[in-house]
């Protein structure tokens, strides 16, 4: 059996633009290589769906793990669940008591929770 390895795909508009710095990958790649899994690629991509359904499917074809980051946050351009479900060809599901929790912990911070 052959060792592991991973890549991370950094999903958003705003790594790309500048606007935001990633810290994401050196924390993921401090954290597995440690523990022998080391990450041997990184790819950004827009919040583009079908950008996102590409860079997963050539990625886990190639390692054995990949790690997404970006995406999931309340925003409408937060689209990576999606189209990790997309890549994956299922579909997502909700759960009423995440949700319930969700939204309090967003109405504790003042936070509206779309």
């Amino acid at each position: 059996m052959s060792e592991p390895t991973a890549a991370v795909l950094l999903i958003g508009d705003e790594l790309l633009s500048g606007r935001t710095r990633d810290i994401n990958l050196q924390q993921i790649a401090q954290y597995l290589e440690p523990i022998g899994i080391p990450v041997r690629e990184c790819r950004t991509v827009p919040d583009v769906e079908e950008e996102i359904v590409a860079a997963v499917n050539a990625l886990r074809a190639k390692y054995t793990y990949v790690f997404t980051t970006g995406g999931i946050g309340p925003t409408h351009d937060d689209i990576t669940a999606d189209a990790i479900a997309a890549a994956f060809n299922t579909g997502i599901s909700e759960h009423p008591e995440v949700l319930a929790e969700m939204a309090e912990r967003y109405k504790a911070m003042n936070t509206e929770f779309t």
